[in-house]
């Protein structure tokens, strides 16, 4: 089975690794791990402008390649067959992108539970995957849990 595995560096994104790590023991899977990286390639720091915007945002991809490198290699010393992507493009449309293209059984995603002012000026990820997507979606809840 091959899992797509999206991860936004946030403590939630651990505890998606957590459960992804056990899952795809139990499943004989390959993870591919996959972070979006923002902003989209018309965003200024790709034009002719500053040097100091586009140095940072270069900064910021090594950044966040190294830590999806780390991520990577800490599941495949624990006994997962695992690659990672960094992809660069809006979050839901890339993540559609990647579960036509490589072919995967099914996309873990991490649900933040952040609330609703948040979610009706930002949106869920979670939820665009899940309305658009045309295979099995598993949503891990990584917050707390309120009574």
């Amino acid at each position: 089975m091959k899992l797509l595995v999206a991860v936004d560096f946030s403590d939630s994104s651990r505890k998606v690794l957590d459960y992804v790590k056990d899952l795809a023991k139990a499943v004989s899977g390959k993870i591919w791990l996959l972070h979006v990286a923002e902003p989209d390639p018309d965003f200024v720091g790709y034009e002719v402008g500053p040097s100091e915007v586009r140095d940072a945002v270069a900064r910021r991809f090594h950044q966040e390649h190294q830590q999806l490198q780390q991520l990577s290699q800490e599941l495949r010393s624990k006994g997962s067959a695992c690659e990672a992507l960094l992809i660069q493009g809006p979050t839901v449309k890339t993540i559609l992108r990647e579960i036509e293209k490589l072919s995967v059984d099914m996309v873990v995603l991490g649900s933040h539970g952040k609330g609703l002012l948040r979610h009706i000026l930002v949106g869920s990820t979670s939820e665009g995957v899940l309305q658009k997507s045309s295979i099995p979606v598993l949503v891990v809840p990584t917050h707390s849990r309120t009574s």
